[in-house]
């Protein structure tokens, strides 16, 4: 991908709840391309978050794709039930999965795209043996659990070794790098410099008064 190819995914762990079918199609009308869903339990991290109900409600109302992001401690269980509930990308936590490569596997023969994600302090060469098997790959620069967290400085150098990393492999044209975490318009440079192909951004996109200049900003940024 080029740079002005980025997608922009906003989280909507920063909506408001309240009004959820409007804020989504806000960010649809002003431009998003993904709608980025975080599902914590609780164990796996700290936070609570929502669950299955709340997938199919927003399958109803979206247009556009859902990037699913599950946080739990059982993602080889409930990871099915999560692409049958509407997820278009699934990405789970390689901590979490008893078997990654098995579960990514899964997910696309129940037609979805496969993705994975890392907490910041877990090296990234445990993902060498599961490449081949992913259509996403998810650099948290925060520690996963909250929104609203600093933006960690190593994460542009850990998208970067990764992208090195799926083109030694021959996958980096099949393989979307997404980053999370305090994600905006001077932070998603960095990002974008380094090889990052879907930005998520949770405050920067529905904090805005100009969500449509929020997202166009982080798409522009460079």
């Amino acid at each position: 991908m080029t740079q002005t190819d980025v997608l922009v995914s906003p989280s909507i762990l920063s909506a408001d709840f309240l009004h959820l079918a409007d804020e989504i199609r806000s960010v649809e009308s002003a431009g998003a391309d993904w709608h980025h869903i975080d599902v914590m339990d609780g164990h796996f991290v700290p936070n609570l978050t929502f669950g299955l109900p709340i997938i199919r409600q927003i399958k109803s109302v979206a247009k556009m794709p859902l990037d699913v992001h599950i946080m739990v401690d059982n993602p080889d269980e409930v990871a099915p039930g999560y692409v049958e509930a509407g997820a278009d990308w699934l990405t789970f936590h390689i901590e979490a999965s008893k078997d990654a490569v098995a579960l990514a596997k899964a997910i696309r023969a129940k037609g979805a795209k496969a993705g994975i994600s890392l907490r910041p302090a877990t090296s990234i060469e445990s993902l060498k043996p599961i490449l081949p098997h992913l259509d996403l790959v998810l650099i948290m620069s925060v520690n996963p659990g909250f929104g609203g967290q600093a933006f960690m400085a190593d994460a542009p150098d850990r998208i970067a070794a990764i992208a090195a990393m799926a083109e030694a492999a021959g996958v980096r044209r099949q393989i979307k790098i997404s980053v999370d975490g305090g994600i905006n318009s001077a932070t998603a440079k960095f990002c974008r410099a380094r090889g990052a192909d879907v930005l998520v951004a949770g405050t920067a996109v529905y904090g805005a008064k100009d969500r449509r200049l929020a997202i166009t900003t982080l798409r522009e940024s460079k």
